[in-house]
């Protein structure tokens, strides 16, 4: 099967340029074909058999990373599986604004990735910052094991945990021990599903992604309390969050004395992100 005729099957399920980069992405992922490899004619090197089998996993809506069982986030690869929400572009950036942030000032830093799925953040932060202490939590004993693997294959120093959040009790810690806490948690609503992407909604795993429609701030409001013992006097809170619920967030952190609030938008010019200020 050649990249035209790859391209040309996925184009009866997805636009035609989400399928021409789709196919790019199996050629140079899986068989190391660059764009002009494809041009000279290479692709009618690879093994028909296991294309065929790619291309039928991708008619049905599979996400490709899945299917090719890796993606590249902030310039490191990290193995995803359905145990894991795919590393988004937008958690890039919230990466970056941490990294900028964080220039000069004390070393080391104490930082803890709270719903860590693959790891992403807390080993991008811990690649990204030298000297970083950090620590990962996930209630998914799953997403821990792919997690552990990625830090692994990225030579990451990051010391992963099994804890729910969501657990009253993680609000007693004492002393204070974290300069940062990070958190990319579940934030979409249950009534917002009707307009997502069957890639999404039929593979990606539902307990990293969905809240209640009646209670859409639930892991911020426990993440929030949590760091109001747990974080230093001084230390930072940041989130990605729902575009919908940013003023909401705002007030509810005031309300909870944080201040230096701060929200950021994304590539797309909504509010993606916020930090405040224990």
């Amino acid at each position: 099967m050649t990249y035209q005729e790859l391209w040309h099957r996925l184009a009866k399920v997805y636009d035609e340029g989400e399928a021409k980069a789709i196919a790019r992405i199996v050629y140079e992922v899986r068989y190391d074909l660059s764009f002009s490899d494809l041009l000279m004619g290479r692709d009618t090197e690879v093994p028909v058999a296991e294309l065929e089998q790619i291309a039928l996993r991708l008619e049905q809506h599979e996400p490709v990373q899945y299917v090719l069982g890796q993606t590249d986030f902030c310039g490191h690869t990290f193995l995803v599986n359905e145990h894991v929400l795919i590393p988004r572009p937008e958690t890039e950036e919230l990466c970056r604004w941490i990294l900028s942030s964080l220039t000069g000032g004390q070393s080391p830093y104490e930082i803890l990735d709270i719903g860590t799925g693959s790891g992403n953040i807390a080993i991008t932060l811990s690649a990204g910052i030298p000297n970083a202490h950090v620590s990962a939590w996930d209630i998914s004993s799953e997403a821990l094991a792919v997690a552990r693997e990625n830090a692994q294959r990225n030579h990451a120093h990051v010391s992963f945990e099994r804890v729910d959040i969501l657990n009253p009790h993680l609000s007693t810690l004492t002393p204070p021990s974290y300069d940062l806490i990070v958190s990319n948690p579940p934030y979409i609503t249950n009534k917002e599903r009707e307009e997502m992407d069957l890639n999404v909604l039929d593979y990606e795993p539902h307990t990293a992604l969905f809240v209640p429609d009646e209670d859409p701030l639930r892991f911020y409001r426990a993440i929030a309390t949590f760091g109001q013992t747990a974080l230093r006097l001084g230390g930072w809170l940041y989130f990605e969050i729902n575009p919908l619920y940013a003023n909401a967030l705002r007030e509810m952190l005031r309300m909870m004395s944080w201040h230096d609030i701060e929200t950021k938008d994304d590539q797309f010019d909504k509010p993606r992100f916020i930090r405040a200020q224990r």
